[in-house]
């Protein structure tokens, strides 16, 4: 038996959607709208930044997050400025913030809020 690392499956996507259907979804978004990256004026959902809000039945929240560039001077404290954004919540019973950098960010993640801030359209 071989450890080679499989390849992705043509057609499955590289973020895994999120539980958009769950009742505390949009109160999450909202919670994540609150935390802005500290060198750019746009808050971390409207950036692309959060790739996956996946709420379980328990209401247990786990967020899949990655930052502009890996170098990011708030790499360490950003998934913490999260979970006390989300913790609060009624209802939410735990959230747990994974950071990843695939796929690696780029400016066509920004919503169209975002990128009007920005100067891009």
């Amino acid at each position: 038996m071989t450890s080679e690392a499989k390849e992705p499956i043509e057609g499955t996507p590289l973020i895994k959607p999120s539980t958009t259907d769950h009742p505390l979804y949009e109160s999450v978004v909202d919670a994540c709208r609150t935390v802005y990256d500290p060198e750019i004026p746009v808050n971390i959902y409207d950036l692309g930044l959060i790739y996956t809000i996946d709420i379980s039945p328990e209401n247990a929240v786990r967020i899949v997050m990655t930052l502009t560039a890996p170098g990011c001077p708030v790499a360490g404290e950003m998934p913490g400025w999260v979970v006390d954004a989300v913790e609060p919540l009624d209802g939410v019973k735990e959230v747990d913030v994974e950071m990843t950098f695939e796929p690696q960010w780029g400016m066509d993640m920004m919503s169209d809020e975002a990128r009007l801030e920005l100067g891009f359209m």
